[in-house]
């Protein structure tokens, strides 16, 4: 799903959205830091597992600082680029054609000298939980500030098209330093939406845009 983002190359007025460079390792993790260099990516680097069942080990995040530590990794598992975004995420819950995003503490960021003095991989907790809200905390403006509307209305339009999904969440962070850089570093198809603020009201108005849609096909024909 991610590769369909990286394909859109979704650019307006508003931004620019795209995907942090990536690569899937599906065996052999001594292949791992060749595979990498190959690739071209640059550290540190996000380790993701591949299995996408719900269990915790489908949630067990790490961040790996030097190519010699990905040998301590376990494949299925996709490396990404991990862009500073001053530690916090946007979360954004497309139901239909509703959008509701809110803000989830994050990873900070990590210089080039803390790269430079770091070695191994560490795991880190899973930061896009409903208790890492970040809503109502004293944040830097440019770091708290929500992507604009219109941006992303019109980015969910175009995915939930290419993708053929109207129930999803977009794991969304604005690059470090800009104001209108964004990466997709996620994208989950029926997520669990009782962590979306008034997600009772939405969801009911989506379930009945579905039977009036479905009752007016019927009455047409």
């Amino acid at each position: 799903m991610l590769q369909e983002v990286a394909d859109m190359n979704f650019s307006d007025s508003y931004g620019k959205v795209g995907v942090p460079r990536q690569l899937v390792v599906k065996r052999d993790a001594s292949s791992i830091p060749d595979a990498v260099n190959r690739a071209g990516l640059r550290l540190p680097l996000v380790a993701k597992p591949l299995v996408a069942d719900g269990s915790a080990k489908s949630h067990e995040l790490s961040l790996a600082y030097d190519r010699y530590s990905l040998q301590k990794l376990e494949p299925p598992l996709v490396l990404q680029e991990f862009v500073n975004h001053g530690g916090v995420m946007f979360k954004v819950y497309i139901v239909g054609e509703a959008i509701k995003v809110v803000r989830r503490f994050s990873l900070p960021n990590v210089s080039r000298k803390e790269l430079s003095k770091s070695a191994g991989v560490f795991p880190f907790p899973r930061v896009s939980c409903a208790a890492a809200s970040a809503d109502d905390a004293d944040l830097d403006p440019s770091v708290a500030e929500l992507p604009p509307r219109p941006l992303l209305e019109r980015f969910a339009k175009e995915l939930r098209r290419r993708l053929g999904l109207r129930l999803f969440n977009l794991d969304i962070i604005r690059e470090h330093g800009t104001r209108d850089h964004y990466y997709v570093i996620d994208i989950n198809y029926f997520p669990g939406y009782g962590k979306m603020p008034e997600y009772e009201h939405i969801f009911t108005d989506f379930l009945l845009s579905l039977a009036q849609g479905k009752y007016r096909k019927r009455s047409g024909s």
